[in-house]
């Protein structure tokens, strides 16, 4: 995986980046080019890190997330050569499974938590190795943008960190797991029907999930007999994408393989985790295999693995139309409105909040079975929440989560979330802002093709200049019922389902 010559310094760099078209609230942009400002005031380069320059969370220098890196992949592939996005996950990838030894750095203003002094000089460690693997989520993503197979093949290939990972969190059988280069200990445990965790290992760090009673008492309940849906669903998930790496480079014993292991992670998935009655996903309990019903977004792992039928789906998706559970003004809250637990003003971090990466999440599990109009509807209030919040809220800002009545920022304990959060919540003013309030929902470097499905209402000009994918830097806009392209080479649009060839140059197109 050989790093690209990175310029920190480049005062062009904002060229690289895509420029949306949205006549009906031209605003949006405003948020959109502070994302992008934000995300590149966390490109850090440190002396002996694996990868440098590298995205950093927006959190804390010290520490590095799996979880929020593999999110910001979701954004950085849309400027890879001014964002050094899938080359950050080598800043995991090398220590995890190649020994790598991570340098040291000197703290300023470190929070209480750490028990670091302001100017102590530290190791930068991986937070939390047992962090959601979506690790082949965001290699597959990020090279259908880019088309960069022989990074695939180095991953897969070469060093097997997919494989090894996978392997990693399987063979976890006992809780404790740490090195010098790790913060937290680990608490997967691998069991016959699923996983046990807890809630800062998988990322909703103060989830009601595995309480016990109505109302969790706990600041985090975990459950120590409670098998974690979303762990299952990501392992899963996690052999369905090497599967399909494999398969884009013509390996198909290894897709099959892979294949074969997903496919009994689904099974697993649909017989003990979904809840007839309700119809979703829930946690389960390890010794009566009882459902523990708490509805969060975690439920909606499975549906972004494709692990739900069509019919299963469309319930699913009720509840993201109901205001009473993960609906409503604001869609993809962190528990249902109508839970006990639910937090209506400060969103409490995990009991209420809207949170980016689940959010995204979310969406795409929509996308997955043709529900566009649905993810449109639930990016237009997501985006809309985060730009009502920058401008009626000071600082005038892009937050860390959000509350899910009010355009403020959440809070959690009294204390107000972070700002500046560019890390993942960028997600929101670029990655939803361009896959689903524009609609267009991705690119496929390999067959040189660009998906666009168009909102069920257009006021005005639509589209996207300077969209780069493989070869092809393009300009897309709808207005009035016609489509001009410029491009530098040609590729096929596939708008609303429909492919229409894009020539190199300028052309207009009549979609039918």
């Amino acid at each position: 995986m050989k790093p690209k010559n990175f310029d920190l310094n480049n005062p062009d760099w904002k060229k690289e980046i895509p420029i949306p078209v949205f006549d009906e609230k031209p605003e949006y942009l405003e948020l959109y080019d502070l994302a992008w400002k934000l995300a590149h005031d966390h490109i850090y380069d440190i002396p002996g890190m694996p990868q440098n320059p590298y995205m950093d969370e927006a959190f804390l220098i010290t520490d590095m997330w799996i979880w929020d890196t593999c999110f910001m992949m979701f954004f950085c592939k849309y400027a890879p050569n001014v964002f050094p996005g899938i080359e950050t996950l080598n800043n995991f990838y090398k220590p995890l499974h190649d020994h790598y030894q991570l340098p040291k750095v000197t703290v300023h203003n470190p929070p209480d938590w750490t028990d670091y002094k302001d100017g102590d000089t530290v190791q930068v460690r991986i937070h939390i190795p047992d962090n959601p693997p979506l690790f082949s989520w965001a290699e597959y993503s990020y090279a259908m943008m880019t088309g960069d197979r022989e990074h695939l093949k180095e991953l897969l290939l070469e060093h097997k960190y997919l494989q090894r990972h996978f392997a990693f969190l399987e063979n976890m059988t006992e809780p404790g797991w740490v090195k010098d280069y790790t913060r937290a200990p680990t608490c997967l445990v691998k069991k016959e029907n699923g996983y046990l965790w807890e809630g800062g290992r998988s990322g909703m760090d103060n989830t009601p999930r595995g309480r016990v009673g109505a109302k969790a008492e706990k600041e985090r309940p975990n459950h120590p007999e409670m098998l974690w849906v979303d762990a299952i669903a990501q392992q899963g998930f996690s052999a369905l994408f090497i599967s399909k790496i494999a398969a884009l480079l013509g390996e198909n014993a290894i897709a099959a393989r892979w294949q074969m292991m997903y496919e009994a992670f689904k099974k697993k998935v649909n017989e003990l985790y979904w809840d007839e009655e309700d119809g979703i996903y829930y946690d389960i309990h390890e010794k009566t295999l009882e459902k523990m019903k708490c509805l969060t977004p975690a439920s909606f792992w499975p549906m972004l693995s494709m692990m739900p039928s069509k019919e299963q789906a469309e319930r699913m998706a009720s509840l993201l139309r109901d205001p009473e559970k993960l609906g409503g003004m604001v869609p993809w809250t962190t528990v249902a409105r109508d839970d006990a637990d639910f937090e209506p003003v400060t969103g409490c971090y995990w009991r209420g909040a809207v949170w980016l990466p689940t959010a995204y999440m979310g969406t795409k599990s929509l996308e997955n079975y043709g529900m566009f109009d649905l993810a449109n509807d639930c990016a237009r209030k997501v985006v809309d929440h985060m730009y009502n919040t920058y401008k009626q809220y000071e600082p005038h800002t892009i937050w860390e989560c959000y509350s899910p009545t009010l355009p403020t920022p959440a809070a959690h304990n009294g204390t107000r979330v972070r700002p500046d959060f560019c890390g993942w919540s960028a997600l929101g003013p670029i990655s939803l802002f361009i896959e689903n309030v524009i609609g267009i929902t991705g690119a496929n470097a390999f067959e040189n093709t660009l998906t666009w499905h168009l909102p069920p209402v257009v006021k005005g000009a639509i589209g996207i200049r300077n969209y780069s994918f493989g070869d092809v830097v393009t300009d897309v806009v709808y207005k009035d019922g016609v489509i001009n392209t410029v491009s530098n080479a040609p590729y096929t649009l596939l708008f609303n389902d429909k492919p229409y060839a894009v020539p190199a140059g300028e052309s207009t197109i009549t979609p039918v």
